[in-house]
């Protein structure tokens, strides 16, 4: 329930990503936000006020001398208790509308009357040779001056059956822009580096040592990086988790390939912070076989050898100029004693522990931070929680 008390006034233009609008607004909603639907003219061509009215569970504005406001005046009074407007879609005459202050109809006159500070977001959609169009791109870059934020548009295939830029964000890409616009920019402008996931170390071709981890909580934590301004790179091992939008993710299998790509991410930019959150195996098959290996009775058990896998998080703590580095702990027992054994073993300023048996897997967790002070629960909650409430610490140390 990230926007639980928000109000969001979603404005739709006229345009085939209608239709992608009502999901969003079911979003929204499943969110905790209360939405506000403004429609154009030409929305009403691609869907119905009806159809925005159940999704929204309020009267839907189309008309800027509407009576049902009792002032008559639905472009002031829709917006003055509202947190902010998102246009899904916006036209490429709407663009070109708001780069210039029109005000003819009540959303694009709403806009131009908005309360002074309040966030107004746009998902453009268009055909790639619109978008491309040096007309429209002097028009987006007025909006970039003046301050409202463009959620996209992606690269895909478009309605018109052309390819390219132009096509509208998905809703669930929307939804994560939208949270992200209202949550505290505490690391903003920082490259933040996170592993997640178990790793898979192959004995053979189609057999594996791993654990039970699901990565949820290491892609919550860069969900949550992302949503406070962070740039975002996630090494993950295999897991069934789409990437948090707007992050980076480089899939690895094995510790030294999760090992390797940390190492490149480091060489490649330098990071302000590494949360080495996946659970890594600390040995891999040393004679792991090239063709799977045959059952061939009880007297005859293939002897697997193994040799130890690189320490990730000992690696980049001993690094000259070394990000300021946090460690991950899942412990079965002792949680207080070897978590803050294992804080001074790795020489980093912040490890997280947890009991791993009794969070992997699931959707909530508690963890306990170690420091040279000492620890500090964070009680039980859901991972995203979690996640959010552990960011707001390492940006607190890091400023």
């Amino acid at each position: 329930m990230k926007l639980a008390g928000k109000k969001i006034v979603l404005g739709l233009t006229g345009g085939i990503a209608c239709y992608k609008a009502a999901e969003l607004t079911r979003a929204l909603g499943k969110a905790g936000a209360t939405v506000q639907v403004v429609m154009t003219q030409a929305a009403t061509q691609f869907i119905t006020t009806v159809t925005m009215q159940a999704l929204s569970g309020n009267t839907v504005y189309t008309d800027q001398w509407d009576a049902r406001i009792h002032n008559n005046m639905p472009h002031i009074d829709l917006t003055r208790d509202a947190d902010a407007i998102v246009i899904v879609p916006c036209s490429t005459d709407f663009i070109f509308k708001l780069a210039h202050g029109a005000c003819d109809d009540l959303l694009s006159t709403l806009c131009i009357a908005r309360p002074f500070g309040m966030p107004l977001m746009v998902a453009p959609a268009m055909n790639v040779e619109m978008w491309q169009n040096p007309a429209t791109q002097r028009n987006i870059a007025q909006l970039r001056a003046d301050g409202i934020q463009l959620l996209g548009p992606a690269a895909g295939d478009q309605a018109c059956g052309e390819v390219g830029m132009g096509r509208m964000l998905e809703p669930d890409e929307l939804l994560a822009e939208i949270v992200a616009n209202f949550q505290p920019k505490l690391l903003a402008g920082k490259h933040v580096l996170v592993t997640a996931g178990p790793t898979f170390e192959p004995i053979d071709p189609v057999r594996g040592i791993t654990n039970l981890s699901s990565g949820k909580m290491g892609y919550a934590i860069a969900q949550a990086a992302r949503e406070a301004g962070a740039i975002v790179t996630l090494v993950s091992g295999p897991t069934a988790l789409d990437a948090p939008y707007g992050t980076n993710r480089v899939s690895v299998q094995t510790a030294q390939q999760m090992h390797d790509a940390v190492m490149t991410a480091l060489a490649q930019h330098r990071q302000d912070v590494f949360i080495a959150v996946a659970a890594v195996a600390d040995w891999r098959v040393a004679n792991a076989s090239t063709q799977k290996l045959k059952k061939s009775g009880d007297r005859d058990m293939p002897q697997l050898q193994f040799a130890q896998n690189p320490d990730i998080l000992a690696a980049v703590a001993a690094l000259p100029g070394r990000p300021y580095c946090v460690g991950f702990a899942a412990e079965s027992e002792n949680l207080l004693q070897y978590g803050a054994a294992k804080r001074v073993k790795k020489n980093v300023p912040l490890l997280v522990g947890n009991i791993g048996h009794s969070t992997f897997g699931q959707d909530d967790n508690e963890l306990v931070l170690f420091d040279e002070q000492g620890h500090k629960n964070l009680p039980r909650a859901d991972k995203q929680t979690l996640a959010g409430q552990l960011v707001a610490e390492i940006a607190a140390r890091i400023r």
